[in-house]
């Protein structure tokens, strides 16, 4: 059986919020174009909280660990 895709796998996730190094580059060679978090600041900031604070969705899972958004958002500083 083969193996997907590091970015869908944990081994491709940063444990404080969305990808590695690792799991970018697999995203990038099925022709996906991202880069790494911009906390300081900028357009891409500004465009990604407000997409992401706006989604559907807890931010604490049933346990209380915070959810992969919540994780997303506090690394971006949103």
């Amino acid at each position: 059986m083969p193996k997907t895709a590091a970015w869908t796998r944990k081994e491709g996730k940063d444990p404080t919020g969305g990808l590695n190094a690792k799991g970018r580059a697999s995203a990038k060679k099925q022709g996906m174009n991202l880069k790494p978090p911009q906390p300081e600041g900028g357009p891409r900031k500004d465009s990604f909280c407000a997409r992401m604070s706006g989604m559907p969705g807890p931010l604490k899972k049933p346990n209380g660990e915070p959810t992969r958004k919540k994780l997303a958002l506090d690394k971006w500083k949103c």
